[in-house]
C-alpha cells in the first residue's frame, strides 16, 4: 500500500467515522510511521540548513561551469557507499538518495545562479 493511499484511507475513515475500521489499522503500524514522520521533519531542518550552505557556496561561483564538479560529485557518492556499508545500510538505497539530492541540488543552483 502506497503512503498516499494510506493517507486516503486514513482521512476516509476520520471522516467516516467507521469504527469498524479500527482493528483494521495495526496499532503497531501507527506508532512506527509516527516516528517516521518525526524523522521526516528531521530530514526537513536538515535539507533547509544544507540549502542554506548551498546558497553560501553558489554566491561564491563566478561562472556557470562552476556549478557541476564531477570530481567532487565522484568523491561524495564513494564516501556515502563506503560510509553506507559500514553503516550497514542498504548502498543502493543511499546512493540513489544522495544522487537525488545533488541532481536537485545542480538543478537550484542552475535556477538561482547570478552573474557577478
Amino acid at each position: 500500500m502506497s503512503f498516499l493511499n494510506i493517507i486516503i484511507y486514513i482521512y476516509n475513515f476520520l471522516i467516516n467515522d467507521n469504527l469498524n475500521n479500527v482493528a483494521m489499522i495495526n496499532k503497531n503500524i501507527i506508532k512506527i510511521r509516527k516516528e517516521l514522520d518525526l524523522l521526516d521533519n528531521l530530514f526537513l531542518n536538515l535539507i533547509k540548513k544544507r540549502t542554506n550552505l548551498v546558497k553560501q557556496v553558489l554566491k561564491n561561483k563566478k561562472f556557470k561551469k562552476d556549478i557541476v564538479d564531477k570530481k567532487r560529485i565522484k568523491i561524495i557518492l564513494s564516501n556515502i557507499h563506503r560510509k553506507s556499508k559500514i553503516k550497514n545500510i542498504d548502498p543502493l538505497i543511499t546512493k540513489r538518495i544522495w544522487q537525488s539530492m545533488i541532481k536537485a541540488y545542480i538543478e537550484y543552483e542552475f535556477r538561482n545562479f547570478k552573474k557577478k
